[in-house]
């Protein structure tokens, strides 16, 4: 048996599509969704993302604002920064690339955004609302992943779910919203006793852990789904968090990388603009976009 490949690059391209559609109809009404992205410094990778999301978003028909600041910049600028895009009723969501060269506050920033236009979901209002189960704006790659697996698997209801990594941009959020779809779930990480026996327990694997191939073949129940959210560059070229090759002959259906989550965060990245859009207009959430 060779796992079902879960085309991410597809999917969004198809959710981009529903985004474009739905930003059409908000400009016959006079709403054009508008992004600002604040990039700091001149992170290669950074820049590569900063292009990539400015390129999306107008293909999709929203307005772009990209704000390129030197490296130097003070802590007092980008706040001030921060605090015009919070004013700016032509912008609705705000992203900071991350990360921020290492003398600004990385948490003092993210917290200055409006929560409202938080469409990185990071600001510690949006982080309280979504544990708590109200309304919120949803970190992007976690949103992709959930979008995947319903798609993938229908109900996640009474699932065994094993996330390995913490973080607070993937593996907590990603535990908060398999919670509210009614899975079980059970956070691992690098200090987990027996993992390789726990992730044998998961009927969804979800690796979001920044080490290459470290899950094996033989931590992965036969038929269950693989989730890969790991980005590692090697000497072999981009690679995921999950021994792929050998995974695919024992799991159900598996993500690739690179093309599969990669391209449903910035999918979603979109879609949390148009929700913020929405939200601020005194319009419902567009259907299927939000938790």
């Amino acid at each position: 048996m060779t796992a079902t490949l879960i085309d991410g690059k597809a999917f969004a391209a198809t959710l981009r599509a529903r985004i474009a559609t739905e930003v059409a109809q908000m400009k016959d009404h006079g709403i054009t969704p508008g992004l600002a992205v604040v990039l700091v410094g001149e992170d290669p990778a950074s820049q590569v993302y900063v292009r990539s999301k400015g390129k999306m978003t107008r293909e999709v028909g929203m307005n772009s604002y990209e704000h390129r600041l030197p490296a130097e910049t003070d802590q007092d600028s980008l706040l001030n920064l921060i605090t015009r895009l919070n004013n700016d009723p032509a912008v609705n969501g705000i992203l900071v690339q991350l990360p921020l060269p290492k003398h600004l506050d990385e948490s003092l920033v993210i917290n200055a955004i409006d929560p409202a236009k938080d469409v990185d979901g990071f600001h510690i209002q949006n982080v309280g609302l979504l544990a708590t189960g109200q309304k919120a704006m949803v970190p992007c790659t976690p949103l992709g992943c959930l979008m995947l697996l319903r798609d993938r698997l229908g109900s996640l209801s009474g699932k065994r779910a094993v996330i390995i990594g913490r973080s607070n941009i993937v593996g907590k959020p990603m535990a908060q919203l398999l919670l509210r779809d009614s899975a079980t779930v059970t956070i691992a990480h690098s200090r987990t006793e027996n993992l390789p026996a726990l992730c044998r327990e998961a009927d969804i694997l979800v690796a979001a852990v920044g080490r290459p191939k470290m899950v094996k073949a033989d931590w992965i129940k036969p038929g269950a789904t693989v989730i890969d959210v790991g980005i590692n560059r090697t000497d072999d070229g981009l690679v995921g968090d999950v021994d792929f090759a050998a995974a695919r002959e024992v799991a159900g259906a598996i993500t690739p990388v690179p093309g599969g989550v990669g391209p449903m965060t910035i999918a979603c990245l979109l879609a949390n603009t148009l929700t913020a859009t929405a939200r601020s207009n005194g319009l419902p959430d567009p259907d299927g976009l939000t938790p």
